[in-house]
């Protein structure tokens, strides 16, 4: 086998017949040798076929991988993964199938070695492996010790470095966990504003406080009221305002807020005039907003204006090739850093899908840091919920023949909708009654844009 670090700096993969670049391929997320590994190998046209050794066009050398285990060939229905009569078998999702139809973002495990199957970009996760080494044909954008991760977060750092020093207001938009904060931290930190980073969470201050936490208030303007307070945008003068869940903000302050974007001045409750201020906003929410619009539960022109540069993060689940690097800045942020992990224990991670996203795998790391007797995690140190999801884990799919992974067609929207308000949001319930992964059902509700904050 070919050094790895060699091979990634020239990128050399399989090529299609047609002499076109490759945009589908695997992504490596954990192997035991993942150093001696490509980060990731590009699909071919038609027929990639994963093995141990040449002729294989994907070589994984890793234990318990057959000479010939798998292939991917692509149909006019898109790509099919097919066993091809492997000694250990292939798992999808973390069940073991012979056939199934893949969609961007599956897990595909051969032997010793999980991988991610994408259906564009592969020759950028190419250059990024576990451990966040980036070979030569790459750059890396992020530096700083907070955004931890490879190719996916550093297309985020690429655009903050862009963005950071414009006067535009920034809307950050992710579920909760996934680091809206560490990135408006480092949009101020990229932007060169003299003044404070500051943060107001605005689901945590009750509505009839909010506009005064704010916008501060003068001396008298309510009982209480025993001197001047500047509010929170006069404290960022000169710097930046982080407000998190601005969808919790009620509508009066919403109001407020937006002559304080347009006019550059803020006015304190109880004020005779107002005050001017120099401050960039950046607002991060979970929430649907656009729908919130149509609701009239969000202003229209309010979010035109926080709206000025948008960024979506991405969930856990969806960057999972982050997991080990993750895993390995919390152990040592936690005072372990010889900690290393089994393949058993990787496999488990790899196989939840983290629905509070990096906090979670935090707050995971950080019980593990403290149960670790020896240098070596293993899965009895691991939370519960996630070992429960290892309890089927390697069976057969439903069904295990069809190209769908569960033998069931996929669910309607109205379906859907239907076992969610039934189980009230809870997607592992949901999975249980499909026969389907959890990874799955998200998938699901990404591609009908169902929020499961309609349902919990």
């Amino acid at each position: 086998m070919n050094d790895a670090t060699g091979a990634m700096q020239e990128w050399s993969g399989p090529q299609p017949p047609d002499g076109r670049s490759p945009s589908a391929g695997l992504v490596l997320l954990y192997a035991d040798d993942f150093a001696r590994l490509p980060a990731a190998w590009p699909l071919t046209a038609t027929r990639t076929v994963i093995g141990r050794e040449p002729p294989a066009d994907a070589v994984v050398s890793v234990n318990a991988v057959s000479r010939v285990h798998a292939e991917i060939v692509f149909e006019r229905q898109g790509y099919t993964l097919r066993d091809l009569g492997s000694t250990n078998g292939t798992l999808l999702d973390g069940y073991r199938v012979r056939e199934a139809r893949l969609e961007h973002g599956q897990e595909i495990r051969v032997g010793d070695a999980i991988l991610k199957f994408v259906e564009s970009d592969i020759a950028g996760y190419s250059g990024y492996r576990l451990d966040g080494q980036v070979f030569a044909h790459a750059r890396r954008w992020s530096r700083s010790l907070d955004l931890v991760g490879g190719y996916q977060l550093d297309r985020i750092a690429s655009e903050i470095a862009r963005i950071a020093t414009s006067p535009l207001s920034v809307l950050l938009l992710g579920e909760s966990g996934t680091g809206k904060e560490v990135v408006a931290r480092e949009v101020h930190r990229l932007s060169g504003r003299s003044g404070e980073f500051c943060a107001v969470n605005c689901a945590a201050i009750p509505s009839n406080l909010i506009e005064s936490e704010l916008f501060g208030y003068k001396r008298g303007a309510f009982s209480g009221a025993d001197r001047d307070k500047p509010g929170l945008i006069r404290t960022a003068d000169g710097g930046t305002l982080l407000l998190d869940e601005i969808g919790d903000m009620p509508l009066t302050a919403q109001a407020k807020l937006l002559r304080v974007l347009q006019a550059r001045e803020v006015f304190p409750v109880g004020a005779t005039k107002p005050e001017p201020v120099d401050v960039r906003v950046v607002c991060a929410t979970h929430r649907d907003l656009r729908r919130m619009q149509q609701e009239n539960r969000f202003r229209e022109d309010l979010f035109a204006r926080l709206n000025e540069y948008q960024l979506r993060l991405h969930p856990l689940r969806d960057r999972k090739e982050d997991v080990y690097l993750l895993l390995k800045a919390f152990v040592a942020r936690h005072g372990r850093p010889e900690l290393v992990p089994s393949f058993r224990f990787m496999t488990a991670l790899l196989h939840y899908d983290w629905p509070y996203n990096v906090r979670e795998l935090e707050a995971c790391a950080k019980r593990c840091v403290a149960l670790a007797d020896h240098t070596t995690l293993d899965v009895d140190q691991l939370p519960d919920q996630v070992k429960e999801e290892m309890d089927d884990y390697g069976t057969w799919a439903v069904g295990a023949q069809p190209l769908e992974a569960s033998g069931r067609p996929t669910p309607t929207e109205e379906e859907l909708r239907a076992l969610l308000q039934r189980h009230q949001g809870n997607i592992a319930a949901v999975g249980r009654e499909l026969g389907k992964a959890r990874m799955q059902v998200h998938r699901w509700l990404k591609r009908f844009e169902i929020s499961l904050d309609d349902y919990r």
